[in-house]
């Protein structure tokens, strides 16, 4: 046995005196009495459903909730599924990195930005090549200018300790 979360009241929990009625076909029934609406709803089986309280009068539909709530789950689960969730990918590379490797590091990287990911490019100091920020710096901007077709960084390099990163997107 389950039970439904209930949004919005349903046949006894309605508190106004007077609502204006849908049926099922949506066709309007004009203004009634609460209790004359509810028991127009039971005698089809279905339940008379507040649909927009704050409009004078307020709006009741006669229809079958548990099914209403049904398509409404359906539908948002259908939505979480359609969404793409961006990962953010990492690619570590050093400041004196060699021909081939740079282009094997390049392929991945275009892999992923088609994949609609973004992409960390990170540059990593070791020992003394902190001394030597710049040639990392060139490694990077070598990096942006091989993926400028399909990609634009999102903000300049930024040193963090021994690391100089920056983050490629996809271009819109």
């Amino acid at each position: 046995m389950f039970f439904i979360k209930q949004e919005l009241p349903i046949n006894e929990q309605i508190r106004e005196r007077e609502v204006q009625v849908i049926d099922e076909q949506g066709q309007k029934l004009g203004v009634m009495k609460t209790f004359d609406a509810i028991e127009k709803a039971a005698e089809k089986d279905l339940d008379l459903v507040l649909v927009a309280p704050n409009s004078n009068p307020p709006v009741c539909k006669i229809m079958n909730y548990g099914k209403y709530k049904f398509e409404q789950a359906k539908k948002e689960k259908e939505a979480r599924k359609n969404q793409k969730t961006v990962e953010t990918k990492e690619i570590r590379i050093t400041p004196n990195i060699e021909e081939h490797d740079f282009g094997f590091k390049c392929k991945n990287a275009r892999k992923f930005l088609e994949d609609g990911n973004k992409v960390r490019i990170t540059v990593r100091f070791r020992g003394r090549e902190l001394n030597y920020v710049k040639a990392g710096e060139d490694t990077l901007n070598k990096f942006i200018e091989e993926l400028s077709d399909i990609s634009q960084a999102e903000k300049k390099p930024v040193l963090e300790g021994k690391n100089l990163f920056i983050i490629l997107a996809k271009k819109a």
